[in-house]
């Protein structure tokens, strides 16, 4: 690969001269000062200040709360997610945490990108006629940019998680209210912007890995869309339409056509995947309802749109006084859209009150502090047992296996790790802590695929002080049958045994080892590297071989 001196790679520089080419020939046709003359009428020193508080802010819990400091890609997560509202830590910081970097710098983008918008329709000088800046507390440039935009952000990212359903955690809640709120008086500038972010991350996905090499081969992941917190999101984006809409009236704005409010509505829900409305059946099953989905943001956006556009006259004339009375119509519309937040937000409330159900956890278990960790499978799921309801034949009450966490202190109950995924990479550290300290508890597992049925396979749980089985499954038989006997697979504490049955009778013992036969009832047992293979009257077959990992 052609590369310059230093660190930075030739398709890097490439890519940066790209442009930077671009915006001098943009700079050419459209004086940057006209942009900045027009930036400073609404941002101190034409910077939007409270964008920049606000991203320090997240960034800074991911670094020094998390831990990414030290652990850029797996920060602490499992106790900064909203579990309960018996856990304040968890509904505090939830809002403001994040998953992972990739998690983090797509919030990130969309932040830089849409908040700064909502900045600017907000503004940090007064645009009520007469108001002058300094003439209140509220009226202050200072104080507005640096203390009530990042309070409010701050307040939406709380309600963002004290009404969200199930244990969510990142800043894209917030990031929707601040789409909202644009979309209300600049829904097209709102659209451009929000797709000018896919340019940002685009670049910056660009500058981190200019090349990318794939190959075909197994994955183990959860459909795309069984990752979105829809309801978290739809959530953000009804505050920051119902504050948008708010605000414009109380400066009585001139609202954009209602074509283009539900044009605007309506392609960010579409380029958000709003419509990714889906059900959790359990055993890693999911469901998508795509029709239903769509219905549901086409209505959202009519919603908007009508309440946005409506006009400022109120429903009804009194005939007989002449005076004016009853709800205006986009007061109306005002009130249909907090119906419809309520409506989202009202089932959180017992759920986030009821999330553990604080039954002792199955088997083996290691202790860390105030978490209690297993392995189980086919256990019901304890984050929502205390419920069971059904809905379109769909219902809460699922089972689940793999490494599960409990923490009765904190209203945790989680798969941390599933089955499918520890069958896959064979391995997996599940980080634990709270705000000033981190743990890890690894899980582990080997096994061998029996011939024609299921694995046989232990799981370990490993920390610093110990070494737990946690879960072994039971003796798998093979399918082959040699000599008239059934051959198994049985995992044990120090290793595998075979077991070797013919008319009830059963003869056992340990599998061989490398260049090692050992002989059960008659049948001979020899180790080919990692394959175990059966021999007797002058047949061979295989009955075992080690799991591989990924």
């Amino acid at each position: 690969m052609l590369s310059l001196p230093g660190w930075i790679p030739f398709h890097r520089l490439a890519l940066v001269i790209a442009l930077g080419v671009a915006l001098a020939a943009l700079a050419f046709i459209d004086s940057p000062g006209r942009i900045s003359r027009t930036l400073r009428r609404r941002f101190i020193f034409g910077l939007p200040w409270g964008t920049l508080v606000s991203v320090a802010g997240v960034l800074g819990v991911y670094l020094f709360v998390q831990g990414g400091y030290t652990s850029w890609y797996r920060p602490l997560v499992i106790p900064f997610r909203a579990w309960s509202y018996l856990y304040p830590t968890g509904m505090a910081f939830a809002a403001f945490s994040h998953s992972g970097a990739g998690h983090l710098i797509g919030n990130l983008v969309g932040t830089l990108t849409l908040a700064p918008l909502a900045e600017y329709i907000w503004s940090h000088y007064p645009t009520r006629r007469g108001s002058t800046s300094f003439g209140s507390w509220r009226e202050n440039p200072y104080v507005r940019a640096f203390v009530i935009f990042p309070l409010v952000v701050f307040v939406v990212g709380l309600l963002g998680s004290v009404f969200a359903l199930g244990p969510v955690i990142g800043f894209s809640g917030v990031v929707f209210a601040f789409a909202g709120f644009a979309l209300v008086t600049r829904p097209l500038t709102t659209i451009l912007v929000f797709f000018s972010g896919r340019v940002i991350r685009l670049f910056y996905d660009a500058m981190v890995s200019p090349e990318l090499t794939a190959s075909a081969g197994p994955v183990f992941s959860s459909p795309w869309w069984a990752e979105i917190a829809l309801q978290g999101h739809a959530l953000g984006l009804l505050m920051g339409l119902l504050l948008g809409i708010g605000l414009m009236r109380s400066r009585k704005e001139m609202p954009p056509s209602g074509l283009r409010s539900f044009a605007g509505v309506l392609l960010f829900a579409v380029g958000e995947s709003m419509w990714a409305v889906y059900w959790f059946r359990g055993s890693g099953t999911y469901v998508l309802f795509r029709a239903v989905g769509f219905a549901l943001i086409v209505i959202l956006a009519l919603i908007a749109a009508l309440t946005v556009a409506s006009s400022y006259r109120p429903l009804k004339r009194d005939a007989t006084e002449g005076t004016l009375f009853a709800a205006g119509r986009w007061q109306v519309g005002f009130v249909v859209l907090l119906l419809v937040g309520a409506g989202l937000a009202g089932p959180s409330m017992p759920y986030n009150l009821f999330t553990a159900n604080g039954d002792d956890l199955p088997g083996e278990s290691v202790t860390v502090r105030d978490y209690e960790v297993t392995y189980a499978e086919n256990v019901p799921n304890g984050l929502t047992a205390a419920f069971d309801l059904e809905l379109f034949g769909e219902s809460t009450t699922t089972n689940t296996s793999g490494v599960i966490v409990q923490s009765e202190r904190r209203g945790i109950w989680t798969t941390a790790v599933s089955t499918g995924s520890l069958a896959f990479s064979g391995y997996s550290t599940v980080r634990l802590g709270g705000v000033g300290w981190q743990d890890e508890v690894t899980a582990v597992r080997d096994g061998y695929v029996v011939t024609g049925s299921s694995p046989a396979y232990r799981v370990f749980l490993v920390t610093d002080n110990e070494t737990v089985l946690a879960h072994t499954t039971g003796p798998i038989r093979a399918e082959p049958v040699v000599g008239g006997r059934n051959i198994s697979i049985v995992p044990t504490e120090s290793g595998y045994d075979l077991a070797v049955n013919r008319n009830n009778q059963t003869v056992r013992g340990p599998l061989p080892t490398e260049n090692v036969s050992v002989v059960y009832d008659q049948v001979r047992f020899v180790r080919n590297e990692t394959r175990i293979f059966a021999e007797y009257g002058g047949t061979r077959v295989r009955v075992a071989r080690e799991e591989t990992y990924n």
